[in-house]
């Protein structure tokens, strides 16, 4: 396993001298201008994928890259999404899903989660993308359904339905493919009301 206080040390001694200046100004200001939700999966890095600098992107990563319904109990989440448009004022927010997710691969494979009851309990948050998605067993309709699916319950957060009212934000559903690089726009709504699939 790497060491990562050797990590530590690298940055401390080659990349912060670097970015000296950003991190001076990032000390004192904070102002992302995407609210970046993405999976928890190690192999989905928001900041490598989309080329951004420090200070850039707030990110919630979430198993399955799942944003609940405003009202049920993932308050973590609900606070982070509140905190993002309502404090910080973002102007885009992007639900990332990706390929050979393991949380999809495990709902639309149906595998055995009985000794990981916290997993199976919050895999229900993704119900409607399984109804949603084409057939059981298909991973990657799984994938672009819930990315669709959360899209929907990010609506239900009083403060992105609002900024979505006044025009002051954009949804946006993506689709990352580790093996390519590639990354596919699902749906864009926002600014003029208008949508995109």
């Amino acid at each position: 396993m790497r060491d990562l206080a050797d990590g530590v040390r690298h940055f401390q001694r080659n990349v912060h001298p670097r970015k000296a200046d950003l991190f001076a100004r990032l000390a004192g200001h904070h102002a992302p201008h995407t609210l970046f939700v993405g999976c928890s999966d190690a192999r989905v890095v928001p900041e490598l994928i989309t080329d951004s600098e420090p200070g850039e992107l707030f990110v919630i990563r979430t198993a399955g890259n799942l944003v609940p319904a405003y009202g049920t109990p993932a308050e973590g989440v609900a606070a982070s999404v509140e905190y993002a448009v309502a404090v910080l004022g973002v102007s885009d927010i992007v639900v990332c899903g990706h390929s050979a997710c393991g949380a999809m691969t495990a709902l639309a494979e149906h595998h055995d989660l009985s000794r990981t009851p916290a997993v199976t309990q919050w895999l229900h948050h993704a119900d409607a993308s399984r109804a949603r998605a084409a057939s059981s067993g298909d991973v990657p309709s799984l994938v672009r359904s819930n990315v669709l699916a959360q899209l929907t319950n990010l609506a239900t957060h009083p403060s992105v339905a609002g900024a979505l009212a006044e025009g002051s934000v954009r949804l946006h559903g993506w689709v990352f493919d580790i093996a390519t690089g590639g990354v596919d726009v699902l749906h864009t709504v926002g600014h003029s009301g208008a949508q995109a699939a």
